[in-house]
């Protein structure tokens, strides 16, 4: 497959971990010290994700797209191969995060699945495995301190 993915074990609830993935990505959904903001999120199929992940010296990088399923409490699925309002564009990805319940936390996982194998390939010499995994642990820090 043309699947990237990384995975963790967080020690809290899933509750919590949904709660921080689905409504708090502004401080985890992209590596330090690079920052996500949200432009727009309508959190069902069908619905607008537009971001701008915006660099320490003001680079900007527009991350605009569909929701394809939000599954409360469990996964958010998202693509950049349409825009919010359903206008085809240059697809390099589907972006997966789910969660589930695992012992007495939770486990996260994230995978980004490619159209065509070199964009899988460009994907990964972006720094894929370093960025996502980034991203997994500033999820994990915050979901870790603030567990009951």
């Amino acid at each position: 497959m043309r699947e990237l993915s990384v995975t963790t074990f967080i020690d809290a609830a899933p509750e919590k971990v949904w709660d921080v993935m689905a409504n708090r990505q502004e401080e985890w959904a992209c590596p330090a010290p690079w920052r996500c903001e949200v432009v727009k999120q309508e959190k069902r199929a069908g619905g607008r994700d537009a971001t701008v992940f915006r660099g320490p010296n003001g680079e900007e990088m527009p991350q605009e797209g569909i929701y394809l399923a939000w599954d409360e409490g469990r996964r958010i699925v998202s693509t950049d191969a349409v825009t919010g309002d359903f206008q085809p564009t240059g697809p390099f990805m589907i972006g997966i995060w789910e969660i589930e319940p695992e012992r007495d936390g939770t486990r996260y996982t994230a995978k980004a699945r490619h159209w065509r194998e070199e964009d899988r390939k460009k994907h990964e010499e972006m720094g894929f495995v370093q960025g996502w995994e980034a991203c997994a642990a500033q999820l994990k820090a915050i979901c870790e301190s603030e567990a009951d």
